[in-house]
């Protein structure tokens, strides 16, 4: 099964995307693990060290990261 990671802030814009997201992706084939930032400040480090420099983004198993819309830097998220 494929992975990937999406990460939002917990935004109006991330929410959505990640409603949008799952109802788009099929759970059967991909498991989409998803990091609310304001919630897991602690995944911070690994959402930027996998390259995520807004959010909402979606990090692939492949190591492509794929930023969605534009919620908040990942300095506004660290606050």
């Amino acid at each position: 099964m494929k992975k990937a990671t999406f990460y939002h802030a917990g935004c109006p814009v991330c929410v959505n995307a990640e409603q949008e997201l799952l109802n788009l992706v099929d759970t059967s084939k991909v498991d989409v693990e998803v990091v609310h930032l304001g919630e897991q400040s602690d995944r911070i480090s690994n959402a930027e060290n996998s390259g995520v420099r807004s959010v909402p983004a979606l990090v692939l198993n492949n190591g492509n990261v794929l930023h969605i819309n534009h919620g908040a830097t990942m300095a506004e998220v660290r606050g």
